[in-house]
Formats: structure tokens, sequence, C-alpha cells
């Protein structure tokens, strides 16, 4: 069968070639299990990782490397490079932001004693979400919570995943714009450490600081290079300039700013649970910048 193309349609493509290498290979820097709030357990990650033919894998769960061991021993025999992250949460002025560290030594003390204290700030604070909640009305919510966190810290994503079963909203996302995030009846503000804390001690372990998908903050251009300067004063290292989900626009616009601060590039599907629009490894196209996978020695094909 043969295709007409259009020389102004022949000349969109090309011109857009050399903005996204097609590499065989997939990365993913980015992504979650039952160890924070994802709804995968290490293993099951690893595996849908292998089904999904991503080559390297960096599970990054919220204030907690505890998901690494078990999902290192499922890989240890399958054709996955899996490295070790974390999202570490921290404070800016009045919003929650997150900072990647990526090749992070696990055993590391300072770290490990800095990610204690989040979790626990998670703990009080989880239980002044369930406080409010109940006097509107919205009883058992923290318990609910605890039960779906397990043995990981209780964070407001098992918050929504209650709210979700109890048929109060209709997606996870519509019960932080309904009762959780700021300015809703659930909205606790948090106590986290400051960006430079995090990356200082993502250094200390060995790792590279990365900062997390920064167009999700709803920051406007001069709030966002802001951002950006302090993130890179203080010895961030990179920042995530690809996810799943993204305009064109937005992943030109997060890669010009990437290279005006020279800060390394990253990609990742900050992924949660299985669904219809994100997926590991999905449209994780490198981007023809220096990136993280270069600083962590990964050969890319």
């Amino acid at each position: 069968m043969a295709y007409n193309i259009s020389t102004q349609m022949l000349s969109g493509l090309l011109s857009c070639a050399p903005f996204f290498l097609r590499f065989a290979m997939k990365f993913d820097f980015h992504s979650h299990t039952k160890a924070s709030d994802g709804d995968l357990t290490p293993t099951e990650l690893v595996l849908r990782a292998c089904n999904q033919g991503v080559d390297v894998l960096a599970i990054t769960d919220h204030d907690t490397t505890a998901g690494l061991a078990e999902a290192h021993e499922v890989a240890k025999d399958k054709p996955l490079t899996l490295i070790n992250g974390v999202e570490i949460s921290t404070r800016w002025h009045s919003f929650d932001i997150h900072v990647v560290g990526l090749g992070i030594d696990t055993e590391n003390q300072a770290l490990q004693t800095l990610l204690a204290g989040q979790r626990q700030q998670r703990v009080i604070r989880a239980e002044e979400i369930g406080a409010r909640l109940a006097k509107r009305g919205i009883e058992g919510v923290y318990e609910a919570a605890c039960q779906k966190a397990g043995a990981a810290a209780v964070g407001r994503g098992h918050f929504a995943k209650v709210l979700l079963d109890r048929g109060l909203v209709n997606t996870q996302q519509a019960a932080f714009d309904k009762y959780l995030g700021k300015g809703n009846a659930g909205y606790v503000p948090n106590n986290w450490c400051d960006i430079e804390t995090a990356v200082a001690h993502i250094h200390q372990a060995g790792g590279i600081a990365v900062l997390a998908h920064p167009a999700r903050y709803r920051l406007s251009n001069k709030w966002l290079r802001k951002l950006i300067t302090l993130f890179s004063e203080v010895g961030g290292d990179a920042m995530e300039v690809v996810l799943c989900q993204q305009a064109p626009h937005e992943r030109a616009f997060l890669q010009t700013l990437c290279e005006q601060y020279q800060l390394l590039a990253s990609v990742g599907s900050d992924f949660h649970t299985p669904g219809r629009w994100i997926e590991l490894g999905r449209h994780l196209h490198l981007p023809e910048i220096p990136g993280v996978w270069q600083r962590l020695g990964l050969e890319v094909e």
C-alpha cells in the first residue's frame, strides 16, 4: 500500500527527528511499588517491566528504599538493569516538591536517617488527615488507609484509594481535587525537609539528584524558573523532561530549561498502578542532550 506524504508533512517530521533519539532500549527512571503508594509489589513491578520490554528501571518509592532488596532478587536473572532509587518529599515555599535520587547506596546511614524522619512525618500527617475528614462525616478513613498501606508508611495516595473505593470520587486525582489537595477539608500541610537537605543526602549516598516532574507543580513559568534556579544552586544534578503523558510543547520547553540550567535530563513514567495512560517505559524517548543514563554509566544501543 502506498502512502502520500506531503512536502510540508515530511518537513515537519524531519524537524522533529533530532529532538528525541529513537533508541531501541527502554529506560524508566521513576516508578513505585507497594513499599510506598504503588499498587504492585516489587516482584510484580520487575516482572511487568520485563514484559513491557524495559531494559533499565529505577524504583523510586516515596521516602523509602524498602522494596529494593526484593526487586534485586527477582531482577538478578532477568534481562533488566535495576537502579537503586528513592523519591524524597520536600517543601519549598508552599509547594510539595519531589526530588528523585538515582544510583544511591541504600546502606548509607545519613540517608536512611533522613528517610526514617520523613516516614514519621507521614504518620503524623496521616492521623491529622483522618481526623479532619472524620469531622466532615467521613469516618474510619485513617484506619482504612493504613490497611491499604500495609507495611508502608501511609500517605495521601492511600487515602485517595479509600475515597475512590467508597464511591466518594471517580478517580484518585479527584480525591486530591475534592478532599486532599490544598484548600480542601483533608489537606494538612507537611513538614518535609527542604530541597537542599534532600540533594545533600542523595549526594552523600553517592546518588544523582533529579527534580521530579517539574511541570506537575502547577507553577507559573516565573516560579518554575525560580524552582529550577534554586535546585541548581544547591547542587541538583538533573531534571525530568520526559514523562508518559505529555504534550510535545511541554517536552520541548522542559528540554530547553534543562539545557539553560546545565542540568542532565531524565525520563520516567512515575508508574504507580496498571492503567490506560501510564505504563512502564511508554513514550520515554531519550532526549538528544546529556542525561542521567550517561552519569550512571549505561550504554545506549
